[in-house]
């Protein structure tokens, strides 16, 4: 496509041609956070502009802090694939999408640089701002997209970005002995812990048997909220942490 005007105003404009019409004419409502998970930044932001790929973002961001942008806010961007959140599972259309430039999970999951992540939360309050996001419709790919997405990656600095006025957080509870839920175990504890999950938006199945899915959308959890061990298992402390994210989404509907 020709060039158009910068939504942000730091941005510098980078046209892909991989867009369209949001659909039932939506507006964004949700931030969603990736890795480009490619070698290089250059290499990946090549990939998002081109024809073939018919895959783009609306915004890049690059080590150093630079940030592009791809395609318009009120177009469709082509970044988050098969996913779902709260019901919905067209995740372009009410999302713009930031791919953050680092090599991923590939690469040996490198860390984010400070610059890279001051320059995302800048983007990621104007683009808030603007659009009236939630704190918690701040989210990464592999949130909307359990299993089959690990980006942003354990080591995203969530923390960092609350801390900036960015997205929902509270601090994990201690990894602890106690009871846990894991593959095979079935029965109401299951089934509430489910529930939970569901409850705050995953598209996890209240079934009361801890599947391979229910494992997977644990480990998504894990992987943004409680880092420090990412294995599926639903211990006391990703249970409690889910508690009171829950629990304190009162404070941003009020």
């Amino acid at each position: 496509m020709t060039s158009f005007e910068a939504d942000y105003w730091k941005a510098s404009v980078r046209p892909s041609p991989n867009h369209g019409e949001r659909a039932g004419g939506r507006k964004p409502d949700m931030i969603l956070l990736h890795y480009t998970g490619m070698p290089t930044p250059d290499g990946a932001l090549e990939w998002l502009c081109r024809d073939e790929s018919q895959v783009s973002s609306h915004y890049f961001v690059s080590e150093a802090g630079e940030v592009l942008q791809l395609v318009p806010e009120e177009r469709r961007a082509w970044h988050a694939g098969k996913s779902y959140w709260q019901g919905e599972t067209d995740i372009n259309s009410l999302s713009i999408g930031i791919e953050i430039a680092n090599a991923g999970h590939p690469g040996g999951l490198p860390e984010y640089p400070q610059e890279q992540i001051q320059a995302l939360v800048e983007l990621c309050r104007d683009c808030g701002k603007r659009w009236s996001i939630a704190p918690e419709r701040v989210l990464g790919h592999s949130d909307v997209a359990p299993i089959r997405k690990v980006d942003p990656g354990e080591k995203f600095p969530w923390k960092d970005l609350h801390r900036a006025g960015v997205g929902h957080w509270v601090e994990p509870a201690p990894i602890a002995g106690g009871r846990f839920f894991q593959r095979g175990d079935s029965g109401q504890p299951v089934e509430a812990l489910q529930s939970m999950l569901s409850l705050y938006g995953y598209a996890t199945e209240i079934t009361g048997e801890f599947s391979d899915k229910t494992a997977g959308d644990v480990e998504a959890f894990q992987r943004h909220f409680r880092p420090a061990r990412i294995d599926g298992i639903a211990d006391f402390s990703t249970i409690d942490t889910l508690h009171r994210l829950l629990a304190s989404l009162s404070h941003y509907s009020s």
